[in-house]
């Protein structure tokens, strides 16, 4: 069973920064996995989850508009956890982010991690 396990969020106020971290480990079907992609997703209250940032096992990157300049995503293989560096936080960006893994053993799998709440303070 593979777990994602989240951490990092907390409360900071508006231009603050955090370091969100997700890592994925167990096995699928008893096999050993890999990263193929992992996107940190966010949703506030009241709306839709959206895609916040994409980072494949290559380190290629994609970001929203929204988040672009102050949001960086990294991954380290090795460790299957991935990293959203958040800085110039603003209080639009309070939601719970998620962590979402596309993993490979022989085929694709995909898992979600249970959210971290991130609240930021004017």
């Amino acid at each position: 069973q593979v777990q994602l396990v989240e951490s990092g969020g907390g409360l900071v106020q508006a231009g603050g920064s955090l370091r969100l971290s997700c890592a994925a480990s167990g096995s699928i079907s008893g096999s050993i996995f890999s990263i193929n992609v992992m996107d940190w997703y966010r949703q506030a209250p009241g709306k839709q989850r959206e895609l916040v940032a994409h980072i494949t096992s290559g380190g290629r990157t994609n970001y929203a508009d929204f988040v672009k300049g102050r949001f960086t995503i990294s991954i380290d293989n090795a460790k299957n956890t991935v990293y959203l560096q958040m800085n110039s936080l603003k209080p639009e960006d309070t939601a719970v982010y998620y962590c979402n893994a596309f993993l490979v053993a022989g085929t694709l799998y995909n898992y979600w991690g249970q959210g971290t709440q991130v609240t930021v303070s004017s």
